[in-house]
């Protein structure tokens, strides 16, 4: 239950912001997730 209020708040304050702002946490949400998919690839290879 704590999970799921944590991420119900976490998008709340996300999505409240500007579009300049949830264009930026796309952004870096992007580019986290590129990294650890290169890291990934590179620890199995």
């Amino acid at each position: 239950m704590k999970k799921v209020l944590l991420f119900l708040a976490i998008t709340l304050l996300m999505t409240t912001g500007c579009s300049r702002t949830w264009s930026g946490v796309k952004q870096d949400t992007n580019e986290v997730y590129q990294d650890t998919k290169e890291v990934i690839h590179e620890a199995t290879a």
